[in-house]
């Protein structure tokens, strides 16, 4: 996906355009990570009930 050899000039903007990619893409990731937590049943709290639910010993 990246060029070694920027046939446009505008270097900057391309350079720039680049950082915003990889922050948007950074921020999908880490955003697609937490919902995949959340469907797995918890931020990774393994066996932790969240606040507000029974464990299932409790009554």
């Amino acid at each position: 996906m990246t060029r070694s050899g920027k046939s446009k000039p505008g270097g900057k903007a391309a350079e720039s355009r680049e950082e915003r990619l990889k922050a948007a893409l950074k921020a999908n990731m880490a955003r697609r990570k937490a919902q995949m937590r959340a469907r797995k049943g918890g931020a990774g709290k393994a066996g932790v009930p969240e606040s507000g639910e029974k464990g299932s010993n409790e009554q």
